[in-house]
């Protein structure tokens, strides 16, 4: 019952005129940003990072509006899947396996409704789950200590390229590089300057923000002026949508696979460094050996659009659990969030359900809001999201580097971090070229000094004795699933990458 009351709070702050209209803006945009081809959640958060704080928003509303986008670019990345036969982002790209095969087939529009229900279904039960499962982490989280954070840490940046990382070497390099980056600033306990050069602006260290949106908005704009292919992809949009609502009869073939996939794609997302692309593919694969039966999967079978929508969204969810309850992002979207809330002085992790329950009720309460607003957005206005996929990138990326200039000038005031968020975009872009993946830099550098300061404390305690880092039972189980965690996508990660992408190419081919 007191969960109950808590969500009544929640909703209480969730529905004032504010949070409701940042829902709905952050909603709009979240489905344009993720609609667009290249961008993704991930980055569509790192964008308007700039706009929340610019706005002098608390942290309430500012988590709101990020995770409304967050939560709508997991829906729009479905429509170029979809329309297109290009994932809006990586999540995305099962969905193309059977969404383009109907939309040739004069069903685009029912499977944008198909998949805008499904991703409902995925999110709604997922958020439920956020409920019920966080609060029982921060049962367990309290019994941790300096060791078993140091231990719970080192999890996440072994676990982090996940089963789906095709080279672990590069997500080891881009942890180490993200913790050396959150070295530089003056020393907490000796007080001595760290790879400062003296300079003085770098005392504090780095700004998380300005690191996020170098590395993830100002690099998309890098690669776009490298690539310069802005209008070959505006005139593909010539499928017709057609009739929006999809016949009941389909409704209810699909309504097992969406719960299925929910589940599945639930417990992808709370499992550090998962994230939505595995919840996405494990739903498809699961789903095909299931009920194809007829092997109608990648001709245009409803279900194969219903599972891989239903299992991304339900991840995204899942993703928030060790966020808010560990301190411990589950996917790269929510290290931007948990850089967002670290910025604001807040600290996810145990004591926020005690110390901030209302930023964490007034959020999950606006998730619910969110959803709701996503399902009813998503139909009706479909045509309009459709035609967002013609605006050419010549005009999108000047406004998303206007957006980062001004944003973060804004916020600290500082021409020097303009400059370093240039440097963040030009290393983002050439790690990009190199395939090295962004989000354990920014991990490393999110977490790095309290994984330090941790290691510090723990080592003081014992007196010197290194022993103690593996001296408990909980600290133990840590290591091993982050031993196992590190080693696991060695050995099947390739051939689950291989796989989810030879499926997009075979079944892709079929379509075409």
């Amino acid at each position: 019952m007191e969960t109950f009351a808590s969500l009544a709070d929640g909703f209480a702050i969730a529905l004032t005129w504010q949070n409701l209209l940042l829902a709905l803006l952050g909603c709009f945009l979240g489905t344009i940003m993720g609609a667009l081809p290249g961008l993704g959640p991930s980055n569509g958060v790192a964008i308007l990072i700039p706009l929340a704080f610019t706005l002098g928003l608390g942290a309430t509303p500012s988590l709101i509006l990020l995770t409304s986008v967050y939560y709508g670019a997991m829906y729009g990345g479905r429509i170029s899947s979809i329309l297109l036969n290009i994932p809006g982002d990586e999540p995305a790209m099962m969905t193309c396996l059977d969404g383009y095969p109907m939309a040739q087939k004069g069903m685009a529009g029912q499977a944008l409704s198909l998949s805008g229900i499904a991703s409902f279904v995925g999110a709604f039960f997922a958020t439920w789950g956020l409920i019920f499962l966080a609060p029982q982490l921060v049962k367990i989280a309290l019994l941790f200590g300096p060791a078993e954070y140091f231990a719970l840490f080192a999890l996440a940046f072994m676990t982090l390229g996940g089963v789906s990382s095709t080279n672990q070497a590069k997500s080891a390099f881009a942890a180490a590089l993200g913790l050396g980056l959150a070295m530089i600033g003056v020393d907490t306990q000796t007080g001595v300057p760290r790879f400062t050069f003296g300079e003085v602006h770098l005392y504090d260290g780095l700004d998380f923000l300005v690191a996020i949106v170098g590395l993830f908005a100002l690099s998309e704009v890098f690669i776009f002026l490298e690539k310069r292919h802005g209008e070959a992809d505006a005139d593909k949009t010539k499928v017709k949508v057609g009739r929006l609502t999809p016949p009941l009869s389909m409704l209810k073939e699909t309504a097992p696979t969406m719960l299925r996939s929910t589940g599945l794609g639930f417990l992808a997302g709370v499992l550090p460094g998962a994230g939505a692309s595995l919840g996405s593919f494990i739903s498809y694969s699961m789903e095909k050996r299931l009920v194809d039966k007829d092997k109608t999967f990648g001709t245009g079978d409803p279900r194969g659009v219903a599972a891989p929508e239903a299992g991304n969204n339900a991840a995204a969810g899942g993703a928030l659990v060790p966020m808010l309850a560990l301190g411990v992002p589950g996917s790269g979207t929510t290290a931007v969030l948990l850089a967002v809330l670290l910025s604001l002085n807040i600290t996810p992790g145990p004591l926020l359900f005690s110390q901030n329950p209302d930023v964490v009720w007034g959020l999950i309460a606006a998730l619910f809001i969110a959803n709701f607003m996503l399902l009813a957005m998503n139909i009706p206005m479909v045509g309009l999201f459709t035609r967002v996929l013609m605006v050419p990138p010549r005009i999108l990326m000047p406004v998303v580097a206007m957006v980062s200039f001004v944003g973060i000038y804004g916020i600290s005031g500082s021409s020097f971090d303009l400059l370093v968020m240039v440097g963040f975009g030009i290393m983002g872009w050439v790690l990009r070229k190199l395939d090295v993946p962004l989000v354990p830099i920014i991990l490393g550098t999110l977490l790095g000094n309290t994984m330090e300061n941790n290691l510090r404390r723990a080592i003081t305690i014992s007196n010197g004795d290194w022993m103690t880092l593996i001296d408990s039972p909980l600290s133990i189980v840590l290591w091993i699933i982050a031993i196992i965690g590190f080693i696991l996508p060695l050995i099947i990660g390739r051939k689950v990458k291989a796989q989810m992408h030879a499926k997009r190419d075979e079944e892709g081919a079929i379509s075409d």
